[in-house]
């Protein structure tokens, strides 16, 4: 934990209640708040804590699926609001069992690279489960597969991206805290059939398998909350002061969130399908 034992001054803020009804772009345009604050040095280095309820995250390539209309009438079928997130990877689910972490910290002084910045979440998310045998490298057959999947015993409860604007850095994790793995990820798969309906692609979308994703709360065998692991995160930075958005800095977030809105308007035009 020495990447995190050497910043005392977190801004700390908590969303893993007040987010939950919201739409997830919001998120996003958060964490481009900050990392414009943070790179410029007018906020600390700061931790957000988030929570939506039944949503499906998009990558950019999830967007060009050949029949993606298809895929989000599925999803909006089942309950899940479809938008395209502005970093890297492929879909997964939020809901309220699913708590995300963003780690936002600056590059004004020292370069951070990109393996740098997954390992800072690595070393946090151990740090949060002491004793786990938790492990990063890719899970073949999970969603949003990456080098940085966390599992425990081959099964993936976590995955980690990066967003890098104007010298911030936001490392962005999701747990599958509460719930069933299986369960979301038997979604995701569905959400690839209808998108592909048996078509050949130049992009590789996973070839999804249910049983190598589970939640924590499966994993460790036993009853896990997300507002018990934001209690712990909080109490792991030092019990800090949450710090939510302040006045002044309202006119700059609603600029990062109208240019998330508009830009996840753009990519989930119905004229694609």
């Amino acid at each position: 934990m020495e990447a995190f034992m050497g910043e005392t001054n977190w801004r700390f803020w908590d969303q893993s209640l007040s987010a939950r009804n919201r739409s997830a772009l919001e998120s996003f345009a958060a964490d481009d708040l900050l990392c414009e604050l943070v790179g410029s040095g007018k906020s600390p280095s700061a931790i957000r804590t988030w929570v939506h309820d039944d949503t499906v995250v998009l990558g950019i390539q999830d967007h060009r699926l050949p029949h993606i209309g298809a895929g989000m009438e599925y999803l909006e079928e089942r309950g899940y609001q479809p938008i395209v997130r502005n970093s890297g990877g492929l879909a997964v689910v939020l809901d309220s069992g699913v708590l995300n972490i963003s780690l936002v910290l600056s590059e004004k002084d020292n370069a951070i690279d990109i393996p740098a910045g997954y390992d800072m979440m690595v070393e946090l998310v151990q740090a949060l489960f002491p004793g786990a045998p938790i492990e990063a490298y890719e899970i073949v057959g999970s969603y949003c597969p990456g080098s940085y999947d966390l599992s425990i015993g081959g099964r993936k409860f976590a995955g980690i991206s990066q967003r890098r604007i104007r010298r911030g850095i936001a490392v962005q994790v999701y747990l599958c805290i509460e719930g069933s793995g299986a369960e979301r990820a038997e979604l995701i798969r569905g959400f690839y059939e209808a998108g592909l309906q048996g078509e050949k692609t130049k992009a590789v979308y996973p070839d999804i398998n249910p049983a190598v994703m589970a939640s924590l709360s499966e994993l460790l065998g036993k009853p896990l909350t997300v507002q018990e692991v934001v209690l712990d995160l909080h109490g792991l930075l030092g019990s800090p002061a949450p710090q939510p958005l302040m006045p002044e800095e309202t006119e700059l977030y609603s600029f990062y969130l109208n240019r998330v809105v508009e830009r996840n308007r753009k990519m989930l035009s119905p004229d694609l399908e």
